[in-house]
């Protein structure tokens, strides 16, 4: 990760998650395997002082505040992802109403804020989530890192075909962290 630390930010996308969906218990099976990878790259980004962005679907609260998305999501399945992963008091936490974490969400303002344009994301859905929102950070001319070993979706297939799409259309950089 040489990447100039000045314009970098991280942004987990749908880490914090109930698993409770036909097709849930694949994609946790798949987000227990790069937890530690996830990890790793939360403490670099406090290691490092780069601003850690959440952005996360909303499980019908529609209130943007960590606390309660957590309470609703927390369960035998999720817990250890959660506990590992949740956001503290310094991050940002955004919710989305759909898919793309720029999607009607106030992620790009914070971003011109923050002076950012070098994105780290990882977490899931890769295959639809982070696809849409890598497709978004493209168009909006964001240079953008999606390490492989940081995003998981349901269907391991279906995860190698939107790395493939993020690297060869979108110019990210997939290389492990």
């Amino acid at each position: 990760m040489d990447q100039s630390f000045s314009n970098t930010a991280v942004i987990f996308v749908d880490i914090i998650n109930d698993f409770d969906f036909d097709g849930g218990e694949d994609l946790y099976l798949h987000t227990k395997a790069i937890l530690p990878n996830l990890i790793k790259l939360r403490k670099y980004a406090k290691e490092n002082d780069l601003p850690i962005i959440y952005v996360n679907d909303h499980y019908d609260l529609w209130q943007a505040d960590f606390r309660k998305i957590i309470n609703k999501c927390t369960n035998g399945k999720s817990s250890e992802i959660i506990e590992a992963l949740a956001p503290d008091d310094k991050d940002y936490f955004l919710i989305k109403p759909q898919h793309s974490t720029f999607f009607q969400t106030p992620l790009q303002s914070l971003l011109i804020e923050l002076e950012r344009n070098y994105l780290i994301m990882a977490g899931i859905a890769g295959d639809i989530c982070i696809l849409f929102s890598a497709q978004d950070a493209y168009m909006y001319k964001y240079q953008l890192r999606i390490p492989k070993n940081c995003m998981a979706s349901e269907q391991e297939q279906n995860n190698d075909y939107a790395l493939y799409l993020m690297r060869s259309v979108m110019d990210a950089d997939i290389t492990p962290i």
